[in-house]
C-alpha cells in the first residue's frame, strides 16, 4: 500500500481548515493553495497584487523547502485571481521563480479567494 507524508512548516501559514500545507506521495509532494498570509500573524498582508504575490511565493518556498524540494523541482502550478486584469503583474513575479524550464500551468480568474486574497497559487512538485 502506498504511503504519505504530511508536510507542515512554521516558515509558511497554518492551515485555516481540515487540510495540509503539502503531502508527499508516490515521488511527488503537493502543495496546497497558499493565499498571501503572513506566517507570524496569519493575517492577510496589506498591499497590492504585487505585494500579495510575492508573499504567496514566499509561502510556497517555505512549503517546498519543508517537503525537501524546491521551485526548480515544480511540475505543475495553478494561480487563481479574481481580477485577470492582474495576470501580467502575477506572471511577472511568478516568473522569477522559474527562470528556466517553468513547469506546466493554469490561470483561472475566480468570484473570490479565502480572506478576502487576490491571489491563490498551488503547486505539484517532484520529491
Amino acid at each position: 500500500m502506498a504511503s504519505k507524508e504530511i508536510v507542515s512548516t512554521p516558515a509558511a501559514p497554518a492551515a485555516i481548515g481540515p487540510y495540509s500545507q503539502a503531502v508527499k506521495a508516490g515521488g511527488l509532494v503537493f502543495l496546497s493553495g497558499q493565499i498571501p498570509l503572513d506566517p507570524a500573524t496569519g493575517q492577510l498582508v496589506e498591499g497590492d497584487i504585487e505585494v500579495q504575490t510575492r508573499r504567496v511565493m514566499e509561502n510556497l518556498a517555505a512549503v517546498l523547502a519543508a517537503a525537501g524540494t524546491s521551485f526548480e523541482n515544480v511540475v505543475r502550478a495553478t494561480i487563481y485571481l479574481i481580477d485577470l486584469g492582474d495576470f501580467a503583474k502575477v506572471n511577472a513575479i511568478y516568473g522569477e521563480r522559474f527562470p528556466s524550464a517553468p513547469p506546466a500551468r493554469a490561470t483561472v480568474q475566480v468570484v473570490a479567494l479565502p480572506r478576502g486574497a487576490k491571489v491563490e497559487i498551488d503547486l505539484v512538485a517532484l520529491a
